[in-house]
């Protein structure tokens, strides 16, 4: 018995690496096209790769599971209850966030904070313009959505699924956003410790996606840490045309 359960988990790893290394073989493949035509041209080719593999998957998907598609989208997540889904949605998010923070852990371990910081901006400077693509796309936002565009984008962010933000429009037009709760720095604050010092990965992050939303936007910080901030927010930033 014992051998058969073995044998069992050794079957579930290897399918667990196949769809790691296809997670990763996607990702080289846009990462050469963008080097060798740029990343608007990349940006362009994903979009249409991705809408045609993903019917594919699902469908191998559905036959090999034995589940019914609907228009491609498995009935099974259909018949699910809105806040179950939304808890998924959830969990998903929060494992996307559990891997930028094992990524950024395992170079500092070994390497330490300076080399864990600069891979972390770098990496954001990728993540967040590309992310902002897909926002666009999802949202059928156009060229130059403008300021309430940047809005509806921050909204559709993943962090905007595991952490608590707000917004305010400033009398001369600019969009003040507040990150009110933000589950690294609160995690921190449980454990006594001090704000981690996000700040230049945050001019990074918030600026390539404002400005891949619309290329007008500029981007102003009002407090990131180590800047000191009042309780209500961790973070702030200014955007405007």
């Amino acid at each position: 018995m014992q051998n058969d359960i073995n044998t069992q988990k050794q079957k579930i790893d290897t399918l667990l690496e196949t769809f790691h290394r296809t997670m990763m073989h996607y990702a080289f493949w846009y990462e050469e096209v963008k080097h060798q035509i740029g990343r608007e041209k990349a940006l362009e080719v994903m979009d249409e790769v991705w809408d045609r593999y993903k019917p594919i998957v699902m469908k191998r998907l559905a036959k090999t599971l034995d589940f019914e598609l609907e228009d491609g989208y498995p009935e099974t997540l259909l018949d699910l209850p809105p806040e179950k889904l939304e808890a998924l949605q959830k969990a998903m998010a929060v494992n996307w966030l559990a891997n930028d923070g094992v990524w950024f852990q395992a170079v500092e371990f070994k390497y330490g904070m300076n080399d864990a910081k600069r891979c972390n901006d770098s990496c954001w400077a990728q993540f967040s313009p590309f992310e902002a693509h897909r926002i666009k796309k999802l949202l059928h936002l156009g060229e130059h959505p403008g300021i309430e565009g940047l809005r509806k984008a921050l909204e559709h962010r993943i962090y905007a699924d595991v952490n608590k933000q707000s917004f305010e429009i400033s009398a001369d037009g600019s969009l003040i956003f507040y990150m009110n709760e933000c589950r690294v720095q609160m995690a921190r604050q449980r454990k006594g410790l001090p704000d981690y010092p996000c700040k230049s990965g945050g001019m990074v992050e918030y600026t390539t996606f404002a400005q891949a939303i619309d290329s007008r936007i500029k981007t102003e910080v009002i407090s990131c840490p180590p800047d000191k901030h009042p309780e209500h927010y961790f973070c702030a930033w200014r955007f405007f045309i």
